[in-house]
């Protein structure tokens, strides 16, 4: 019988802990989210110009929000933790992370499949653009994705955490993944992980359809 721990923290073994390479983590991380940050704030910028609020500017807002949010939610924590020398990650930490990078990541590619949406309205049905693409429908549109996709999040947070750790609490990972997480369950997660893996690919394919 295995001894049931409770693991407080997680192990983060995709960083280096040679410091030379820390460093170089470090700012590797840095520059790619001030990248992010400076991309998405100029098209949020943009999109404050009253000229400019159309269906395709409220969707690339949105956008910029959740890449902004699926960056921060990764880079932060690598960043502090290559600049701190720690590799360690606290439990509720770790499920604050699997949740909005689920979120963010996910809020994606319904939000582009919108967009296109939008686009093909505009080019092939011109005269119904304004009647079928109101600011109604666009923000009915954009909340029914954080909606769902937060539903979605909650769902893989709950089957994920609902496991028993057996005291193995190292990752071979830089930040918390759900499938990583499901391996260092005290009994076969095999079910769960064809579970979360079915359920996020029935998501998508409702979302092209």
């Amino acid at each position: 019988m295995s001894i049931q721990i409770t693991v407080t923290e997680i192990l983060l073994l995709g960083l280096s802990g040679i410091w030379k390479l820390q460093i170089l983590h470090f700012m590797l991380f840095l520059a790619i989210y001030l990248v992010a940050l400076t991309g998405n704030l100029l098209i949020k910028a943009i999109a404050l110009d009253h000229h400019l609020h159309t269906p395709m500017y409220f969707f690339l807002t949105n956008l910029s929000i959740l890449d902004l949010g699926c960056i921060s939610t990764v880079n932060l924590k690598c960043v502090a933790n290559s600049l701190m020398s720690t590799k360690v990650i606290s439990y509720y930490g770790c499920i604050i992370q699997v949740f909005f990078f689920l979120f963010f990541a996910t809020a994606e590619p319904p939000l582009l499949i919108i967009m296109a949406y939008d686009w093909y309205i505009a080019i092939c049905q011109l005269l119904h653009y304004k009647s079928m693409m109101n600011r109604r429908a666009c923000v009915q549109m954009a909340t029914s994705i954080w909606i769902s996709c937060a539903l979605n999040s909650a769902l893989h947070v709950g089957n994920t955490f609902a496991i028993i750790f057996c005291g193995d609490n190292e990752m071979e990972q830089f930040f918390c993944e759900a499938l990583q997480l499901l391996k260092l369950a005290s009994y076969d997660s095999y079910l769960r992980e064809i579970g979360a893996i079915a359920f996020s690919v029935y998501f998508a394919l409702n979302c092209n359809f």
